[in-house]
């Protein structure tokens, strides 16, 4: 036996050598516990923090969502309505450990499209507010609202990015030049998507629970789905597949990064509609409508000098705008911050990814024949394009 085999073998000894330093740790961490550092000191006031996930309006009830997001275990003690002390009952009950969750049920007689604001009071006399903006019955998982959300997603993903992608007859016509410039389109869209994905993920990060780190999971999700695209693009690399065959490849990875992107979409119009704010939701709505069509134009890009099949269309066009549908029902029945945030920082990881995937494509067919003003100015033109159609959503 060589002295390489013997240093690769995984034994007994090894094992004993990587535990002994997490034991010690143990230890060290046990000590500190018990006597707290040599340090004497005590809170001056209780650390007690709680998160609102969501609420639900029904007739005459008002149901609140929340999880202890502090340190230590906390107890609710009193609700109070528009300054009215109000009875209520929570499930499983008043005390709430460590990241448990608890549902408060109030019965109270609210009217439709008034605003009401809650306040939560722990034993400690620690308050914790909920706004409701507009009183209004939450959507509730059937079959009529499954199907309208439906809808709504299809509106938002599925048919614009369909015609989006209706272009490609008309753009396999042009030259060279051209399929360079709108490569480099597809690329200033999707630089405009992924920083507006990341502004989305940074935003839901604030709103979800602490302890649960959301600039974290936005780095784990990014980082994460970045380099697991780059090594899947690699491996096929790899297996020798031709040209047409990578520019396909490409074809979907943009349609999956742009997915995601409207999987965000979705979220963010039904929770509006999921509180009641349904001049909001429409109004996405219509934006979200006229920007899509733009990201059918990015997903075709690169297979325009092919004769891609046509399912090979249809499953582009699905993929880049079904995920707003899968959006839209989940924001809708069961909006959840901490899920916001992990399917955008895909999202950003997966567009970003994408990005540098056309930077490479783009890189290779100027090789011959560099045109810097025209990469420049389609970059340029599709961030534009989708800054002034953000216009209409903003």
């Amino acid at each position: 036996m060589t002295e390489q085999t013997t240093k690769n073998r995984f034994s007994f000894r090894t094992l004993v050598l990587l535990l002994l330093p997490i034991v010690a740790l143990a230890g060290v961490i046990f000590l500190f516990l018990s006597t707290g550092g040599g340090l004497d000191f005590q809170s001056a006031a209780p650390i007690e923090d709680l998160t609102i996930e969501r609420y639900e309006l029904s007739p005459d009830h008002i149901d609140i969502y929340v999880r202890n997001s502090g340190p230590e275990t906390l107890t609710i003690a009193q609700a109070i309505i528009n300054e009215a002390v109000w009875p209520f009952d929570i499930t499983p009950g008043a005390t709430i450990p460590r990241l448990g969750r608890a549902t408060i049920h109030i019965e109270y007689p609210w009217s439709y499209a008034e605003a009401y604001g809650v306040t939560l009071f722990t034993t400690n006399a620690v308050a914790f507010d909920v706004e409701i903006p507009v009183a209004f019955n939450t959507p509730e998982p059937n079959t009529k609202t499954f199907w309208s959300f439906a809808l709504i997603g299809l509106y938002v993903g599925v048919i614009p990015v369909f015609l989006g992608i209706f272009w490609f007859p008309a753009l396999r016509q042009l030259g060279r030049r051209w399929m360079v410039f709108l490569m480099a389109v597809t690329a200033g869209l999707l630089i405009f998507l992924g920083l507006d994905t990341l502004v989305e993920a940074l935003e839901a990060a604030a709103e979800a629970p602490s302890p649960f780190q959301g600039i974290g999971l936005i780095g784990i999700g990014a980082v994460a789905t970045f380099l697991l695209l780059d090594a899947l693009s690699r491996k096929q690399i790899n297996t020798g597949s031709d040209e047409s065959a990578r520019r396909l490849s490409l074809a979907y990875m943009i349609a999956l990064g742009i997915g995601i992107h409207n999987l965000g979409e979705g979220l963010a119009i039904g929770a509006a509609y999921n509180v009641g704010e349904i001049a909001l939701g429409a109004f996405l709505v219509v934006g979200f409508i006229i920007q899509n069509i733009t990201e059918g134009l990015g997903i075709i890009a690169p297979v325009l000098r092919d004769r891609p099949r046509l399912s090979s269309l249809l499953w582009l066009g699905l993929i880049g705008g079904a995920p707003a549908i899968i959006g839209a029902w989940i924001g809708g029945f069961a909006p959840s911050p901490t899920l916001a945030v992990l399917f955008l920082a895909i999202g950003t990881g997966a567009i970003f990814e994408v990005v540098y995937e056309i930077a490479k494509l783009i890189q290779k067919d100027v090789q011959k024949q560099p045109m810097p003003m025209t990469i420049f100015s389609g970059v340029l033109a599709g961030m534009l394009l989708l800054w002034v159609t953000g216009l209409l959503i903003k």
